[in-house]
């Protein structure tokens, strides 16, 4: 009688298991794919008049796109990034979901986390947020309201950039999700709309929209720091902290990416071939008038102030790890992500380090 009950409860198991296998097939299968247009490009110009690619551009049309930011477009469909070079990354849209109503907790109650785990911190009028980077590994997108203010927390764990937008567009509050796609190995957002004619690509690294309507148009950066979740605690005392309660199962307390973090390797239509730092070393990278520059995170300790563009620029990095770019007693917004990541989409950057 045991054991016909213990063959009955493998065989239940062995069902629970297949049919969560087949489960997980199907939440991917089901996912369509963010629409990638085909057919003739033609070349956009500032009065809306379009010429053939070969006629505009007599030389590499990617090269010209990467120092220029021309704006194709591809059966009525505007782009400014070469449409070959978007990939895909497995999933489909929004195979990677998104956390669309977080939930938090406080400092003390986030037992579950170390105080060596990295994440983003984020303080907007007062009001301090932890985002471990062990949940938004798993979801790269929190679409968040802090003190009303809509945020877009953002995490790309190929290219460990961690930025916080403003998602307002053209003053409308919008959600995004992950589409499943990738440029240069770094995450490509997608805003949803009721139509999808209405949404677009939108680069993470750049913060910019490369393809759909919203081409050209920029997310506004609001500061936030990559930081160790013991020293923002110690910096902000009544932090809250995103929960792990996302409404999804997910194994937070373990990183799908292994060692890739500290490997040499890169992927995704990323090369590298660069000597000057490690591939996957932090650093954080600025714009000014068009010129880029990127700081190495190990060269940075204190005050230090440099010139760049023309400008004087003071970078401050404080016991607790936050980072500060000001320029004539301004805030500079940076970017904090790996070496190769920067340098693959700023080519012509300069470095600190």
């Amino acid at each position: 009688m045991q054991s016909k009950k213990t063959n009955t409860q493998i065989k239940i198991t062995i069902l629970i298991i297949i049919l969560a296998g087949v489960g997980v097939f199907w939440y991917f299968q089901s996912r369509s794919s963010f629409p990638i247009p085909g057919g003739e490009t033609v070349l956009f110009d500032n009065e809306n008049k379009e010429s053939s690619v070969e006629t505009a551009l007599d030389t590499s049309t990617n090269q010209i796109m990467q120092t220029q930011r021309e704006i194709l477009v591809t059966d009525g469909v505007r782009h400014s990034i070469p449409l070959s070079e978007i990939l895909s990354g497995g999933p489909g849209k929004d195979g990677i979901p998104s956390i669309d109503d977080p939930k938090f907790i406080l400092a003390s109650e986030a037992t579950f986390l170390n105080d060596s785990d990295p994440g983003l911190g984020l303080t907007i009028n007062g009001e301090s947020r932890f985002y471990p980077y062990r949940i938004l590994v798993w979801h790269e997108i929190v679409n968040d309201r802090v003190v009303g203010e809509p945020v877009l927390v953002t995490y790309c764990p190929l290219c460990a950039t961690g930025i916080v937008f403003d998602r307002r567009v053209d003053g409308e509050v919008q959600e995004f999700g992950v589409s499943g796609r990738l440029w240069q190995s770094n995450l490509l957002m997608y805003n949803r709309a009721g139509n999808e004619k209405n949404e677009s690509l939108w680069s993470q690294v750049l913060g910019e929209a490369v393809l759909g309507v919203h081409t050209e148009k920029k997310l506004t950066i609001v500061r936030s720091d990559v930081v160790r979740f013991g020293d923002w605690r110690r910096a902000h005392p009544n932090t809250k902290v995103l929960s792990q309660d996302t409404g999804v199962v997910r194994s937070y307390g373990r990183d799908p990416y292994g060692d890739y973090y500290t490997s040499e390797s890169v992927s995704f239509g990323a090369t590298f071939t660069d000597t000057r730092l490690h591939p996957k070393a932090l650093v954080h990278g600025i714009e000014i008038g068009g010129q880029y520059k990127a700081y190495h995170d190990g060269a940075l300790s204190g005050t230090i102030t440099d010139t760049f563009g023309g400008m004087s620029i003071v970078v401050t990095k404080t016991d607790f790890g936050e980072i500060r770019f000001t320029v004539n007693g301004e805030s500079l917004a940076s970017i904090p992500g790996f070496w190769f990541s920067w340098l693959a989409v700023h080519p012509e950057t300069e470095l600190l380090k």
